[in-house]
């Protein structure tokens, strides 16, 4: 390992950042608070996008696009709506630049002045609500199912890559249906397909479960979420879907012809992942080697590297590298045949390493010769040799296995990291010695709740889905409590 590489003990912040910029997959740009992702970062991103976007359709929805720029005079129609963006928002006020004429540079046209502000898209409520105005007239409209895959602006000041930047770039779901049973159906069906895709696609476990009404999202009526916890026993937010009610119809007028004659107005959900899901990948699975992918999301699930001393044998070596390259494609296994000669097998296996390639095949004179291969598991670094026979399904078998293992591990992880806390003093013992999620009474108010984040940093996570009754008292105010709750720190 570079000497220059924090370990997760030594400082995970700096761990976490060496991770994102020396596995090539993002770097800070010239604008403040954003980030440049790069090809291999946004490879991933890739993955996780051509996975969601089948499970959206496989569940009825299509894509569209909406404009980037939003009235200001939109969001003083949703009170909820705008006092939960206001401080995050990024306004455009003129259209023209030009020359100063006192040689000061470029400078902004003030007879350039828009008439009307415009505001760059925070999430897309408002104008994909006024739109929908146009949309529906009667029943036969609904229900809507409109998903888009943007970039939004909130105006963060502490930004992390991946975890928090200004700009970003996610995914929105917008529906619109004739009834409340139908909209919260689709609110929880959308929870269910988060949690399926953050399960068996990037192996980490998740509670499923409802926000508080102070992490309730601006303008919903209820907000599900899906929270995962981070090797450093933080909680990471992995996606939200919002019922919105009939707030949005009301504030844009959206109303249907029912069945039976009546004018009413629709009922909407949102919901989405962003890019932090990539962050959630690195801190959830990565070592102090580098990062670990779970197969499922690899850019490239297999790195072959030939092994050669001489050009007669880099010929040989290289074919049958070759070979099975092909082989393995041809089962549906993404491979990367590396045969540069530029660099040497150790620097070769120290990149792949570190860029979390799941399976490692070296190929040398010999191997060829006896038909035989080496194969290195990134998550567990164990090596073995193999006969070439068969390779395709012995690399099958080894993907399913890295791809379980993973899962298994950030699920003992968690289990081994989750607590009960029936004292204030239990509660803060834990978070500051152990972190994770913690199972506690709350006595069910917003400035119990705020009182606990101001003196704790700790908030709750979320309201467990199908929660078990439980009477006992609140950690802070010892008033009485129906239920445990899950608080944690979070990114």
């Amino acid at each position: 390992m570079a000497k220059d590489f924090s370990t997760r003990e030594e400082n995970y912040s700096k761990w976490y950042n060496d991770i994102v910029q020396r596995a090539g997959l993002a770097e800070n740009s010239a604008v403040r608070g954003c980030m440049v992702i790069k090809p291999y970062g946004y490879a991933i991103w890739e993955k996780m996008q051509a996975a969601l976007d089948k499970m959206f359709k496989d569940t009825g929805h299509s894509n569209a696009y909406f404009p980037i720029f939003i009235p200001k005079s939109f969001f003083s129609k949703e009170a909820a709506h705008v006092e939960g963006f206001a401080k995050e928002c990024a306004v455009v006020t003129h259209y023209r630049l030009k020359n100063d004429p006192d040689g000061k540079g470029i400078v902004v046209d003030e007879d350039a002045k828009l008439e009307e502000e415009l505001i760059v898209r925070p999430t897309s409520e408002t104008i994909i609500w006024d739109t929908y105005r146009n949309w529906v007239q009667s029943y036969r409209d609904l229900p809507i199912l409109i998903n888009q895959w943007a970039n939004v602006v909130r105006w963060e000041m502490r930004t992390r890559m991946f975890l928090r930047t200004a700009e970003f770039l996610w995914q929105e779901g917008h529906t619109a249906h004739a009834t409340r049973e139908e909209a919260v159906e689709e609110t929880e069906r959308m929870l269910d397909v988060y949690a399926d895709f953050a399960e068996n696609f990037m192996a980490i476990p998740v509670l499923k479960g409802t926000k508080s009404a102070n992490e309730r999202f601006a303008g919903a009526v209820e907000t599900y979420c899906i929270e995962a916890l981070m090797q450093d026993g933080k909680a990471l937010q992995a996606g939200t879907s919002h019922f919105l009610g009939q707030n949005f119809a009301k504030a844009f007028d959206v109303k249907f012809a029912s069945q039976e004659g009546t004018l009413e107005h629709v009922w909407a959900t949102s919901w989405g992942v962003s890019t932090r899901l990539v962050g959630a990948l690195i801190m959830a699975h990565s070592d102090d080697h580098g990062l670990v992918l779970p197969p499922k999301l690899a850019p490239n699930q297999v790195v072959i590297v030939p092994i050669y001393k001489s050009a007669d044998q880099q010929n040989l070596v290289v074919e049958k590298a070759r070979e099975i390259q092909r082989q393995l494609q041809k089962a549906g296994i993404s491979v990367k045949l590396d045969d540069r000669d530029t660099y040497k097998p150790g620097w070769k296996f120290n990149e792949y390493e570190f860029k979390g390639v799941p399976v490692r095949i070296a190929i040398g004179p010999r191997d060829v010769e006896n038909g035989t291969l080496e194969l290195a598991r990134r998550d567990t670094l164990q090596k073995e040799i193999i006969q070439m026979k068969g390779i395709e399904q012995t690399i099958e078998k080894m993907l399913n296995d890295i791809q379980e293992n993973l899962y298994r591990k950030a699920l003992e992880f968690r289990e081994r990291s989750t607590y009960k806390a029936d004292t204030w003093d239990e509660f803060i013992d834990i978070l500051d010695n152990k972190g994770g999620f913690i199972l506690a009474h709350w006595d069910g108010t917003a400035e119990t709740e705020q009182k606990i984040k101001e003196e704790t940093k700790a908030t709750i996570r979320l309201i467990p889905l199908n929660n078990i009754p439980e009477e006992g008292k609140c950690i802070f105010t010892g008033k009485p409590s129906s239920q445990r709750v899950v608080f944690a720190r979070a990114y």
